[in-house]
């Protein structure tokens, strides 16, 4: 496993039972780097959205858990956040929640000479993604492996 996994794994086992109690669904735990800094980031979400006050009462009470068990060697941000309108997709429940639902597709290689696209997901499994087409006629399977990022579509 690698000290990112591991992170991810002990912030994750942190976060959990503070969601379940509040009622929140810990969607995400990442650990990225950008611009040269790392953030340690836990998406939180709840029917009808989460608010800023929410995120930061999870914040609040993870922090001091956090600074008590010290595990990431790196200095980080720590942020709570929501997943935001066009969420990521990422676990099976993710794609559950959003069967029917227009998505955004980048994919690593073109399938047909196409690598983006927007569709309406109609199933999964562990290894494909089943979506129709915006025409609603065309169904199109792809191996999940090639998928680079798949998330809610958002219309403004």
């Amino acid at each position: 496993m690698s000290k990112k996994d591991d992170y991810i794994l002990k912030t994750e086992k942190i976060a959990a039972p503070i969601c379940e109690e509040l009622n929140f669904e810990l969607v995400d735990v990442e650990f990225v780097k950008e611009a040269g800094t790392d953030y340690l980031r836990v998406y939180i979400d709840k029917p009808g959205g989460i608010t800023v006050d929410e995120c930061e009462i999870v914040s609040r009470r993870m922090n001091d858990i956090l600074d008590e068990q010290d595990f990431i060697e790196e200095s980080y941000i720590f942020e709570v956040s929501s997943p935001g309108l066009g969420r990521v997709l990422k676990k099976d429940k993710d794609f559950k929640r959003s069967i029917d639902q227009e998505v955004e597709v980048k994919l690593f290689k073109p399938v047909d000479g196409v690598k983006e696209f927007n569709a309406f997901l109609k199933g999964f499994d562990d290894k494909t993604i089943t979506v129709s087409l915006t025409d609603k006629e065309t169904i199109c399977t792809i191996d999940r492996s090639n998928i680079a990022k798949i998330n809610l579509a958002v219309h403004f």
